[in-house]
């Protein structure tokens, strides 16, 4: 079975910095865009960062950009999110989510410049929770 788990979560000042991971397990995601959205109870969920399956392309949505970096190892299938300057409203679960390249219709999810977003992602998974309180 295919499956996503990401780890790094937890309680952390404003100002400070954490590193999330997401691991795929049961297949290779080397011809996946991977892309980190985050949930709070009550609002809409929301892209934060994507990397394209290459690791070329990357964004971010304005609220994070500069503060997050986004990388992948694809020998260990893992893809990071690494977090700094951490501020109260970045609170919520982090969840990562992935979708594959279709090279024939020249689509490769994150090759673009528009912000992270949900295009029908195939596999997701289910999210480690981010807290920033002093």
């Amino acid at each position: 079975q295919l499956q996503l788990v990401e780890s790094g979560g937890g309680l952390v000042q404003p100002g400070g910095s954490l590193r999330l991971s997401c691991a795929a397990s049961g297949f290779s995601w080397d011809h996946y865009g991977i892309g980190w959205f985050r949930q709070v109870p009550g609002k809409e969920r929301e892209g934060v960062s994507c990397i394209s399956s290459s690791g070329v392309s990357t964004n971010h949505a304005d609220s994070v950009k500069v503060r997050f970096t986004i990388s992948r190892d694809n020998a260990k299938n893992t893809v990071y999110l690494e977090m700094r300057h951490l501020k109260p409203e970045d609170t919520g679960i982090y969840f990562c989510a992935a979708k594959a390249d279709s090279p024939l219709a020249s689509y490769y999810y994150c090759s673009g410049y528009y912000p992270p977003y949900d295009d029908g992602m195939d596999y997701w998974g289910n999210g480690t929770l981010v807290t920033v309180s002093s």
